[in-house]
């Protein structure tokens, strides 16, 4: 990390600021030649963290903007290294011709997240609070906002450290043992150290269990309307999206494929997929929507069986409610409310929701049925699971530490609860950044945006 890097941290629409960042040991001598203060002393001679107005000029000395700049030096930066930022009208055009000067003086165009990776491999961040930049910038609802932003604040990687120092605690006592015997070092008795064990399991154990409803923060839920054609899927979709966004008619079968749009649902957001009415037909347009339907459910976490109430049940509508019982979780809708009931029980036992999409009746009652399947855990902001990396390296921990705990009942040998113990160690540094390889290094800043 020798090198200086820069680039435009903020999108390439055209908007009222933009931003173009550099970090690296040139940074502030590259800042004195692009940018002159109009009260006169250069960057280089300005204070930390001070907003400075003056010209951004080309290598000609012609300008290009009259703008903001602010510098933070070593190690008191985002990076922990010199660090600057001009704040530009937010003309892509400018922009670009802001970076091509910087890149004229020895910057170089940054990666992926390379300004956050720094701020990793400086020591800033620990890698679970750097990976929540990202999650947060992806956020999509505010508790999805929240919990990423007391990751990047360090509520994952505080818990995963008291975790790591106190197993550390327990192999560093039976080392200093073993390999000093003649000091007065007290006796090492693994017996002692038992509550430890328990205690970190029990904290692994109730982190990942937050994970499963952490993922869908993040992912959203996979969720499939499913019916006989005509039962009203279409009518739902639209009533719940607010706006017509698939085709309805009396024709059946108007749905010959899957149409997958994105609801705000309470603290959920759902990835909604309407089907094609499941039937059999000789139509081959429609039958390939039907296995598509078909496989659509299969991969759902979420079923929303919809039958028509205002006609008798069908063998289609028995397939149906079979299909939803098999579900992970699934709720059934029994549309037309608006009309005279012809259904008034079903061989069910899962939920069944009265609406009508016309007229709206029964909505909110569905989308808080919804919400509470999926109830947010009773942990503070930051202290979900919503990383699968962060979920595996977790699991892999609570293994090695139970049978860790296995083997000190069993009677074993220290040695050999202590080698389950440094497997849970190994595990806990892949998840804070102490052992990372680089490849997973690598792989986890891809995912970032340039700039950032």
């Amino acid at each position: 990390m020798s090198d200086t890097i820069a680039a435009i941290a903020t999108g390439a629409q055209i908007s009222a600021i933009g931003i173009v960042r550099l970090s690296g040991p040139e940074t502030i001598a590259i800042v004195d030649k692009v940018f002159v203060p109009l009260a006169g002393k250069p960057m280089s001679q300005r204070a930390d963290r001070s907003l400075v107005y003056g010209s951004l000029i080309d290598r000609k000395g012609e300008l290009l903007d009259l703008c903001l700049c602010t510098v933070s030096r070593a190690p008191h930066s985002y990076t922990g290294e010199d660090t600057a930022e001009l704040q530009c009208h937010g003309s892509p055009i400018v922009l670009r011709a802001a970076l091509d000067e910087l890149f004229a003086y020895g910057a170089r165009q940054a990666g992926p997240g390379e300004f956050t990776k720094r701020a990793f491999l400086n020591g800033c961040l620990e890698l679970t609070a750097a990976e929540a930049v990202v999650d947060l910038i992806d956020a999509e609802t505010v508790e999805s906002a929240k919990n990423a932003a007391g990751q990047l604040s360090g509520a994952i990687g505080q818990k995963i450290e008291a975790i790591y120092a106190a197993l550390t605690d327990i192999s560093s006592h039976y080392h200093a043992v073993l390999d000093y015997p003649d000091e007065d070092i007290e006796d090492f008795r693994l017996a002692d150290y038992r509550g430890t064990l328990e205690r970190s399991e029990t904290q692994l154990r109730a982190l990942l269990a937050t994970f499963e409803r952490g993922k869908l923060m993040n992912a959203g839920l996979p969720t499939v309307l499913i019916g006989r054609p005509n039962a009203g899927k279409s009518s739902l979709l639209n009533a719940l999206l607010g706006y017509d966004r698939a085709i309805v008619t009396a024709v059946p079968g108007t749905t010959r494929d899957t149409i997958e749009e994105k609801l705000r649902v309470g603290k959920l957001t759902l990835r909604l997929v309407d089907t094609a009415g499941i039937r059999e037909t000789n139509d081959e347009i429609e039958r390939l929507g039907v296995q598509r339907s078909r496989a659509a459910v299969e991969r759902a976490e979420l079923v929303l069986a919809v039958i028509d109430g205002s006609e008798p049940l069908t063998e289609e509508d028995a397939e149906v409610l079979r299909r939803a019982e098999a579900a992970p979780k699934a709720l059934i809708v029994l549309s037309k409310r608006d009309l005279p009931a012809a259904v008034t029980e079903l061989p069910t036992r899962l939920p069944v929701l009265p609406v009508s999409a016309l007229t709206g009746d029964g909505l909110d009652e569905l989308q808080k049925a919804i919400e509470a399947l999926y109830p947010l855990p009773a942990v503070p902001a930051g202290e979900i699971l919503t990383n699968a990396r962060h979920a595996e390296a977790v699991s892999r921990a609570l293994d090695a530490l139970g049978a860790a705990r296995l083997a000190l009942d069993a009677g074993y040998m220290p040695d050999a609860v202590l080698t389950e113990l440094e497997e849970a160690l190994g595990a806990l540094g892949e998840l804070s950044g102490r052992t990372v390889r680089e490849d997973v290094t690598e792989r986890i800043f891809s995912r970032f945006c340039v700039g950032k």
